[in-house]
């Protein structure tokens, strides 16, 4: 058993889903899209850009994700105030010309910890996990052994993990530990082929459901869920 006697941060957080309808994984920046042009004049988060077009470096609050192939739109903090806002006012969605209309949302509110676990726990992703960038790529391509490229990867989740906290004004004091048991994939991303991973890791620390680590995340990748 695990102890933490560290002070632990607590966020708000909404998911938004839409169980009628069904989309393909790839989806998920088309939703992005559609809501942010929909509600583009009400707040920059809900695209995660400014209106001049620039990026918001910042995690960002408001996720888009198809799920196990349900669309779903993920509020923290100020992002969840804004779903419970605007969600009665989505009535349809538009992805590439095709109507779907809305009859059902299953809308749920959490009120979550971030900080160390009194135990460990397992995630899994729900969608792919894109944790590597151009320079870190490169340095995992050369690794031929599974343990160093596990080593590798943990590194990478661990700092994935300190940024996420970090985003929500976390600052976590004790040791991260991460075991990750990931296996690659080629996904399509911006009509580029990138190197991405499924699969489950195990960790020291509290991170709600739904939430994406690594790249990407406002576009549905990284997503992760606690296992029982």
């Amino acid at each position: 058993m695990l102890s933490s006697t560290a002070p632990k941060t607590k966020i708000n957080q909404i998911c938004l889903q839409f169980p009628e309808i069904q989309l393909p994984t790839s989806a998920a920046h088309k939703l992005r899209g559609y809501f942010g042009n929909l509600f583009r004049e009400h707040s920059l988060i809900l695209s995660n850009h400014f209106s001049d077009g620039k990026s918001r470096y910042a995690y960002p609050l408001v996720q888009y994700k198809v799920i196990r192939k349900v669309p779903t739109l993920i509020g923290i903090n100020e992002g969840a105030h804004l779903l419970l806002e605007l969600f009665g006012s989505i009535k349809e969605l538009n992805i590439d010309g095709t109507i779907y209309a809305i009859n059902n949302k299953n809308l749920r509110a959490f009120t979550n910890e971030l900080g160390g676990a009194s135990s460990l726990h397992t995630y899994r992703f729900d969608t792919l996990w894109m944790g590597l960038n151009q320079e870190n790529y490169k340095k995992y391509k050369l690794l031929t052994s599974l343990s160093d490229k596990r080593i590798f990867l943990s590194k990478i989740l661990t700092a994935n993990i300190i940024s996420f906290y970090k985003g929500l004004q976390h600052d976590e004091k004790q040791q991260i530990l991460v075991l990750p048991h990931l296996k690659e994939h080629i996904t399509q991303f911006k009509n580029k082929k990138m190197l991405a991973f499924s699969g489950r890791f195990i960790c020291n620390m509290e991170l709600p459901n739904y939430v994406g680590l690594g790249k990407s995340v406002s576009r549905g990748f990284g997503s992760i869920y606690r296992e029982m």
